[in-house]
């Protein structure tokens, strides 16, 4: 499974990096900002989007939406700090398979890949 991992924080993502490895997931693409992330989607098949909310040049929300209107159907699995229930609806309703606050614990990561890949693949 390829995971385009985007988030401004270098940390943040060694961190999701680290969780993905330890579950197998090691075909990793990173990017920085939204802009970035679109360059490196339109460039080869992803299996699964991991996303901040924000972001420098393009934040999350606006990739989401850009890649939805394209017709983009990759999975999307937002990992923000915005965890206020309005920020939450107006990410699925943009399009987000799931939602991840962080900080979180390489459980909780996991098991949203997991539910959100199960149900791509059912």
């Amino acid at each position: 499974m390829k995971v385009l991992l985007v988030d401004d924080s270098s940390t943040m993502r060694r961190i999701q990096k680290n969780v993905l490895s330890k579950s197998g997931h090691t075909d990793v693409i990173e990017a920085a900002d939204g802009i970035s992330a679109q360059i490196k989607l339109e460039s080869g098949e992803v299996d699964l989007i991991l996303l901040d909310w924000n972001m420098p040049n393009m934040d999350g929300l606006t990739f989401l939406k850009t890649i939805r209107e394209q017709g983009v159907s990759t999975p999307v699995i937002m990992v923000t700090t915005e965890g206020q229930k309005e920020n939450i609806l107006t990410a699925l309703q943009s399009g987000a398979n799931s939602y991840v606050v962080k900080p979180f614990t390489p459980d909780v990561l996991t098991k949203r890949i997991d539910d959100v890949m199960a149900k791509v693949n059912a």
